[in-house]
Formats: C-alpha cells, sequence, structure tokens
C-alpha cells in the first residue's frame, strides 16, 4: 500500500512538473507561429498536388527521369517500411521532449518543420516531375495521407527525418533517428519513392533550412531567449 502511495506521488510530481514547464511555452507566441507554420506547410503541399493533379488532367505529363542508383536497384514494394520509418522519427521527437524535457524547443522543432514543408511545396511545383517509374504508390494504410502522390522533388520522407536529427540534441535519440533515416532511404530507393535527386536534395533542403533557423529564428527556442534575456539582467 505505502509503495503504491509513492508511485502515486512520484507520478503526480512528475505531471506537475511537466505542466510547470509547459505553461510558458503555452503562452508563449512563438508556439503558435510555429503551429500556424506547420498547418500552412500541409495546405500548400496538398494544394501543390492538387495543381500537378489539375495539370495532368488537362492531357499534360510530368516527365519521368533516368537515374544512375535506381537504373541498378532491384524494385521491391516495401512502401510501408518508409512511411513507417518516417513516422517514428515523431514519436521519438515527442518521447525526447519529455524525457529530457526539452519543452522549450518545441516552438522552433514546429516552426522549422513548417519552413520545410512550406519550401516543399513551392519546389514540387517549380521542378514538376513525375513519379519514377514503377512506382506503385503508397501503402493502403497510408492512402488517406494525400489525395494525390504527386510531386517528388525535394523528398519529405528524408527531409522530415533528417531534420528531426539535426535539431534533437541528444545522442542517442540522434542514434535512433539516424537509423531510421537510413531505413527511409533504402526503402525508398527500393520501392521507387523517389529519384537520388529527391532524396539527397531533402538532406541538403533540411540542413539549410536548420542553418537559417540558427541564425534568424533563435527566439523560437524559449530557453535560450530566457537566458539571453537573464544575461542581459545580469550584466
Amino acid at each position: 500500500m505505502e509503495s503504491n502511495n509513492k508511485k502515486k506521488n512520484t507520478l503526480f510530481s512528475y505531471i506537475s512538473e511537466m505542466v510547470h514547464c509547459l505553461i510558458p511555452v503555452i503562452k508563449s507566441k512563438y508556439l503558435y507561429i510555429g503551429i500556424f507554420s506547420i498547418i500552412a506547410g500541409a495546405v500548400m503541399n496538398f494544394a501543390s498536388e492538387t495543381y500537378l493533379h489539375n495539370y495532368m488532367s488537362e492531357g499534360k505529363t510530368l516527365p519521368m527521369l533516368s537515374d544512375l542508383i535506381l537504373d541498378h536497384l532491384p524494385f521491391y514494394n516495401v512502401s510501408l517500411i518508409y512511411d513507417i520509418f518516417c513516422l517514428v522519427p515523431l514519436v521519438l521527437v515527442l518521447v525526447y521532449f519529455v524525457h529530457k524535457k526539452d519543452y522549450d524547443r518545441i516552438p522552433l522543432f514546429m516552426v522549422m518543420s513548417g519552413i520545410f514543408y512550406i519550401v516543399r511545396a513551392i519546389f514540387i511545383v517549380l521542378t514538376p516531375f513525375g513519379n519514377p517509374p514503377m512506382f506503385n504508390g503508397s501503402d493502403p494504410l497510408f492512402h488517406g495521407f494525400s489525395n494525390f502522390e504527386l510531386g517528388v522533388y525535394p523528398s519529405g520522407h528524408t527531409g522530415n527525418v533528417f531534420l528531426m536529427y539535426l535539431l534533437v540534441k541528444d545522442k542517442g535519440y540522434k542514434s535512433l533517428i539516424l537509423i531510421c533515416l537510413a531505413i527511409v532511404i533504402i526503402a525508398l530507393f527500393l520501392a521507387r519513392g523517389h529519384y537520388s535527386i529527391d532524396i539527397l536534395s531533402g538532406l541538403f533542403f533540411s540542413y539549410a533550412i536548420r542553418a537559417f533557423g540558427e541564425k534568424h529564428l533563435a527566439m523560437f527556442d524559449l530557453g535560450s531567449r530566457r537566458e539571453t534575456a537573464r544575461r542581459s539582467v545580469t550584466v
């Protein structure tokens, strides 16, 4: 009985501490800017895919490209694997926030992801490639996530996973996300989910966005922002 009470008290204390840490985040305008950027990115991606679908409905075609790597690999329909392992890092990031109590950086993660998808939505229209030959589409389990599976450059699968890898600070979590990234890339190649240029560009886009964020969006890291304010008061 006494042991159960201790466990309850420990759980209550942990939840109370988590809520106390989350309150400043919830009150921050930067959290809601981050949420808005993610919604904007999702809406723009759906709009871009719809535009490409309408473009093809008019009788126009999107070019299919030759690819040095894909042309020399066997085809395996493993789209379910890259979709699942694209979601696993998101779960890992949520666990990371709670485990490492890194709640102050939630707005930064959100605004960076939003920017990535906003940029992707623009580029898939600017460079409208057709899907690689033999691409069979996503597994039926994931069909509801997109009306039209169009727009390949850059890869959202690799870009978003790599962005999570860059933003997470803990080495253990970074290693797990890196393993997921490797599985996603291999599965994309084998299932012809993306061209090589899409996959590699997703990595470069994410790195560039992270670098941009570090220079211009430091205010979204609320912990760093409070530390800067504290130092200025101390000085």
